[in-house]
């Protein structure tokens, strides 16, 4: 938990931005949940609210991007890896309340100004997720064709399973999806060994 007013500014619109979308949170939303004085928004947050936002979607996006970083890493295949990554969004979906979220869904499903600074941050966002999962998969051994297809799949299943453990406010979607998600890759894993049919 930050102790600076920055730092709570960031993580409190983070947290309301995944929990209501873009649109659904207000500054007065952000200073009462973050406990900043109001005038401290523009003093930190020069560009206001967008800014803000910004600043919160890249704190998000970092976070998300080491903890798959670290899952694949620590696995001794990329099944294994997605596998655990799927346990984790599960757990931490669990702990907020199912608060928890992807950092640009809520931003991305409210559409932003396609020119804008936050939809170039989403979707930077997402191609490097998809990198960081098709890179592993060539990795091991993967075609490139199947390994973006297969990256894709991954990412869309793991957007649903979120989304769904928010709407049954039950870990369960992600836990099952993971499982099957990990399946998928074990088979395409398997399947590109030397040897296979």
């Amino acid at each position: 938990m930050a102790t600076d007013t920055r730092s709570r500014m960031i993580e409190a619109t983070a947290r309301l931005v995944q929990t209501r979308g873009l649109h659904g949170v207000s500054l007065s939303d952000i200073l009462s949940e973050s406990g900043a004085p109001r005038g401290s928004l523009y003093f930190h947050f020069p560009g206001g609210k967008e800014a803000l936002v910004l600043e919160a979607l890249r704190a998000g996006v970092t976070e998300a991007s080491d903890a798959l970083r670290e899952c694949l890493a620590a696995a001794d295949n990329p099944a294994e890896g997605i596998a655990e990554f799927f346990r984790l969004a599960a757990r931490e979906s669990e702990e907020s309340g199912y608060a928890f979220g992807c950092p640009v869904a809520g931003i991305v499903l409210d559409r932003p100004d396609m020119e804008s600074e936050l939809a170039t941050a989403c979707q930077q966002a997402l191609d490097e997720w998809l990198e960081m999962y098709r890179a592993a998969f060539v990795a091991a051994g993967i075609g490139s064709a199947r390994a973006e297809r297969l990256a894709l799949t991954v990412l869309g299943s793991f957007e649903g399973a979120v989304m769904l453990a928010r709407s049954k406010q039950s870990p369960a979607p992600v836990e099952e999806i993971g499982r099957e998600v990990a399946q998928w890759i074990a088979a395409a894993l398997n399947a590109s060994e030397p040897g296979a049919q």
